[in-house]
């Protein structure tokens, strides 16, 4: 069984679509989410890049709004909000009817995904994305501070979920 790499992807997900189509600051600098047909393609890229179908405008349009709610989750936790964050998870599963499945494709053994009740692909891919954000925040506590500086990012953490917590702190500070 495969336990956490759909998991990893999905948080990958949630914060390549966060640092993609919601404005804010890059390196210092004002940063404006790509538009139009620009905006299609940079989320087709994310999406193929986790396994999933190219979007169409309208559904990169739609990801805009699930990208919007997400960030709203990493800002309460790097404020130290996280029942508020939690708060908001439980939300993004309530509207978007998350329920688990187990699927095997691509030659991968069983795993585990969530998919929305209506199996759209913006609300697929938001349920997709509380789930592992639920994950995370729902993980078994660990405070033990960690820094990789291998090459390959092969070192070990106390757990599957504290790695997936420092992992999610380090994509949450460069939220920024």
């Amino acid at each position: 069984m495969n336990f956490n790499s759909h998991t990893d992807v999905v948080v990958r997900v949630a914060v390549d679509l966060v640092n993609l189509l919601t404005p804010g600051e890059e390196r210092g600098r004002r940063y404006r989410p790509p538009e139009a047909d620009e905006r299609t393609a940079a989320v087709g890229a994310v999406l193929n890049g986790a396994g999933g179908r190219e979007a169409t405008w309208e559904e990169a349009a739609s990801l805009c709004f699930v990208a919007a709610e997400l960030r709203g989750v990493f800002e309460a936790v790097s404020t130290g909000a996280v029942d508020e964050a939690a708060r908001q998870v439980n939300a993004l599963l309530n509207s978007t009817g998350a329920r688990p499945e187990l699927e095997r494709h691509d030659g991968e053994p069983w795993h585990l995904h969530f998919h929305a009740a209506d199996r759209s692909l913006p609300n697929g891919w938001a349920a997709g994305c509380a789930t592992g954000l639920a994950v995370v925040l729902g993980g078994p506590r660990c405070d033990r501070v960690y820094v990789d500086t291998s090459r390959n990012g092969t070192r070990r953490y106390c757990s599957t979920s504290c790695q997936n917590r420092v992992k999610t702190a380090a994509f949450r500070a460069r939220l920024g």
